[in-house]
């Protein structure tokens, strides 16, 4: 086994040059941010995955399968997208931009992005903001060739290790920390690339689920406890690498498997070899979150079906906190699962109560007055045909602030509910994430601040119910062990910059 150097000694790490493909910050990059800066306090209180990887190996026309791997996987990130596809020759074009990948990418972008190999991410920010130079790949010249890095998750010593790269005369292009591990690749006194990889990766601390392109050569790479998902898919004689499974099927892909935690793979076409693993953590520690809420519901991540978690939670929920009412619903679109779960347990029937409006991250008017209600009444309108004179459950995957919660109920009661019956398919929210989720620090969060019955007041509703910690993992203990720390503040790595002081509790730097 190698003992890497963990002394840090960085060469000059050069940015591509890529004007003829890199999106400038154009104006709707500005009115992108305006509009985040709105929407995220009034319209999207929920907390938000940031980032989503697609890589292709061996298969013609890369760019345009990565294109399609990302629409699948724009729920995991909405501020940004960008593709790197590289040509037979090495030679790594890219093209980035803010906004929703449909908006990005036109057929003469990607046209101009050659190769049987490509990779892509879509991201939401935490820290730095909507800024292009944030959005990804990460693709430079090094002495290699040329280098492109995508990354889900989130890095606990990343601005440590910056802080100490700084030091030595690193100058950072991003506020990233996915730039951190560029440094790190490049600074190695390994030959060959693939020791140069394992050496960075070894510095690492918290979440990462990466995809990298060096050349023509594909590399995915799970940090020790497998925070963040990521799958292998085949493609005619060629590989796909994506976050989550949904992605394979849009572009009909054969699911292999999934990259185990720790797990380094090196990619070329049809040949797919294992590199030497990361060393092993004490515990494995995916993110249960993503059965909650992220993923979406036609994934299978980590061997189970996401919809089947969802509906064992909504079954679990009905069992431990039963309600005598006419209909039950959800609070689309998340929701849905444990919803149709709580009504095949309890034997209520299952409505259609609420609707979302799925156009409204589009929007950058806002309300002529001050209004709390505001990103509720845009997103969400109840069917009065089902509320009216109707005993309801309304059966949500999380709470976190509680505040489009408060306003749902608002609308509810103003459309003739008789009762209200607010149920949680998951535990309190309690804990900020540092593992690469966007979340409220712990004074934002309700469940945090106030008992479920305080909590039951502030929503206005008759009844509360959350499921439970046990009874939630009891759902899917054949497939864990889980991070569970957002609920029970049981934190599996190391939070090194937190506890040295260096990252913000609110919104640690992200990919």
């Amino acid at each position: 086994m190698r003992v890497p150097d963990r002394t840090l000694h960085l060469p000059v790490v050069r940015p591509s040059a890529q004007p003829e493909t890199e999106a400038e910050e154009p104006d709707i990059g500005a009115r992108a941010g305006q509009a985040r800066d709105i929407l995220t306090s009034e319209l999207d209180p929920l907390p938000r995955e940031e980032c989503g990887v697609f890589g292709v190996s061996g298969v013609p026309a890369a760019a345009e399968l990565t294109f399609l791997g990302l629409y699948a996987l724009q729920h995991r990130g909405q501020e940004s997208g960008g593709i790197c596809a590289v040509d037979a020759d090495g030679t790594a074009r890219v093209r980035k931009g803010l906004g929703l990948v449909a908006d990005i990418f036109s057929a003469d972008d990607l046209n101009q992005l050659p190769g049987d190999t490509a990779l892509g991410h879509v991201r939401y920010s935490t820290a730095g903001g909507s800024r292009i130079q944030n959005a990804q790949p990460i693709v430079v010249r090094y002495a290699q060739g040329d280098l492109a890095i995508a990354h889900n998750g989130n890095l606990t010593n990343g601005n440590e290790l910056r802080n100490r790269l700084v030091e030595e005369g690193a100058l950072f292009q991003t506020t990233s920390d996915s730039e951190v591990m560029v440094h790190l690749i490049a600074r190695s006194r390994h030959d060959s690339v693939e020791a140069q990889i394992d050496d960075a990766l070894t510095h690492l601390e918290g979440a990462f689920s990466l995809v990298i392109t060096v050349g023509d050569t594909l590399y995915a790479a799970v940090d020790p406890r497998g925070f963040r998902p990521l799958v292998l898919g085949r493609l005619g004689s060629g590989h796909i690498v994506a976050s989550e499974t949904c992605a394979l099927d849009i572009i009909d892909a054969e699911f292999i498997r999934d990259i185990e935690p720790g797990e380094v793979l090196r990619i070329r076409g049809p040949k797919v070899e294992r590199l030497r693993s990361l060393p092993p953590a004490p515990r494995q520690a995916p993110c249960v979150f993503e059965l909650v809420y992220f993923a979406r519901p036609d994934s299978r991540l980590w061997g189970v079906s996401v919809d089947r978690s969802r509906r064992a939670f909504g079954r679990r929920l009905a069992v431990e906190h039963p309600a005598e009412a006419d209909c039950v619903f959800a609070v689309p679109d998340s929701a849905n699962s444990a919803a149709l779960g709580y009504a095949e347990e309890s034997g209520i029937p299952y409505e259609l109560g609420l609707l979302r409006n799925h156009y409204v991250g589009r929007t950058f008017i806002k309300p002529s007055q001050a209004d709390r209600d505001f990103g509720a009444r845009m997103k969400y309108n109840p069917v009065r045909e089902v509320v009216k004179d109707r005993r309801v459950v309304v059966v949500d995957d999380s709470l976190v602030r509680g505040t489009t919660s408060t306003s749902l109920v608002k609308f509810l009661r103003a459309a003739g509910a008789k009762e209200v019956h607010f149920r949680i398919a998951s535990p309190p929210v309690t804990n900020p994430c540092f593992y690469g989720i966007d979340m409220p620090s712990k004074e934002e969060l309700v469940g945090s601040a106030h008992s479920v019955e305080e909590i039951r007041a502030l929503l206005g509703v008759d009844s509360l119910g959350y499921l439970s910690l046990e009874g939630m993992l009891e759902c899917v203990e054949d497939f864990g062990p889980f991070c569970d720390a957002c609920f029970s503040g049981n934190y599996t790595a190391p939070l090194v910059d937190a506890e040295r002081g260096l990252a913000s509790l609110v919104n640690p730097p992200g990919c």
